[in-house]
């Protein structure tokens, strides 16, 4: 069996140089994956003519229980698709059993963010920096602004920066975002952030009586987004925090993580984030999980029993 199972995959990769002009890497890695898959259906007294859709899938639960990524266990999959083709089409078995098979769900990676606690340090560095007395209080007060506003409301950079200086006259704690398809948001500003907002319209200079809240000599007219990301940076170097782990989205991400994990609702985020679909917000649910599994830990009877003695 293991003799026949052989001559087959080689007929296959052979069809694969002659007829399609696979690359030797290509061959190589067809070859690697199939011997695989061989040896599994060997373990289980099958051959690939004799396997089922059954045998298949577990073969892929197989390599998942093993640790492979998803995108190794597509490509796996892709390799037995094409081998079951080529049996199929040369009339050595009479279906393809991986016509059936799911290709393996990528997960979506986790967004990076930051702990509170870095959060902290990043503002207190920002504070310490704008009340230092030889500061640039125009550069300095922005930054602190920046910060600020950013992390009360997970605003978009984009957003952040092209902020009209007219929201300089609203009164009370809410902001008006306009958003990604020219969608409005109202949301809640902090007091610190109206605090920084009204310090940097102190000192703020205006270009030619600029439209912009943080106004810039660009093109644009107001700061490009890079040059605050790159502040930014600069400001987490300072605070002593790995600036390769710091940016403005990174910081969107920790606004709606700390929101999530005391306690907000996850509709409310959505709406704050300026998220059309819900869908979108649900790469945050891990800190929900987390949250819920805190919550049962403390407050359900069973958790609480002690352990027996030994």
């Amino acid at each position: 069996m293991a003799d026949l199972s052989r001559a087959h995959m080689e007929a296959f990769l052979e069809m694969m140089s002659a007829e399609r002009g696979a690359a030797a890497n290509t061959l190589q890695s067809y070859e690697r994956d199939l011997e695989d898959l061989l040896g599994f259906l060997a373990r289980r007294k099958k051959s690939p003519l004799t396997a089922e859709v059954d045998d298949l899938r577990s073969y892929l639960g197989h390599l998942e229980a093993q640790g492979f990524a998803a995108t190794s266990q597509a490509r796996r999959l892709s390799a037995m698709r094409q081998f079951y083709k080529f049996l199929y089409a040369e009339g050595l078995r009479d279906s393809n059993p991986t016509t059936i098979l799911d290709a393996p769900k990528k997960g979506r990676p986790l967004p990076k963010t930051m702990s509170e606690q870095d959060v902290t340090r990043l503002l207190e560095t920002a504070e310490r920096e704008a009340s230092a007395p030889d500061a640039d209080r125009v550069s300095t007060l922005r930054m602190l602004a920046l910060l600020e506003l950013l992390y009360a409301t997970g605003m978009r950079v984009s957003e952040l920066v092209s902020l009209p200086a007219r929201v300089l006259d609203q009164q009370g704690r809410f902001l008006i975002i306009r958003g990604k398809g020219n969608k409005e948001r109202l949301v809640p500003l902090s007091r610190s952030a109206v605090a920084a907002m009204q310090a940097y319209r102190e000192v703020r200079k205006t270009p030619e009586e600029s439209k912009w809240l943080f106004p810039s000599s660009g093109k644009e007219g107001y700061l490009p987004r890079q040059v605050f990301a790159r502040e930014l940076k600069g400001l987490a170097a300072r605070a002593g925090l790995k600036t390769a782990a710091i940016s403005p989205h990174v910081m969107r991400h920790a606004f709606a993580s700390h929101l999530l994990q005391n306690g907000a609702d996850l509709r409310v985020v959505q709406e704050l984030l300026g998220h059309s679909d819900i869908s979108t917000t649900q790469i945050y649910t891990h800190v929900l999980e987390e949250r819920l599994r805190q919550t049962v830990e403390m407050h359900h009877p069973l958790a609480k029993q002690p352990k027996n003695p030994d």
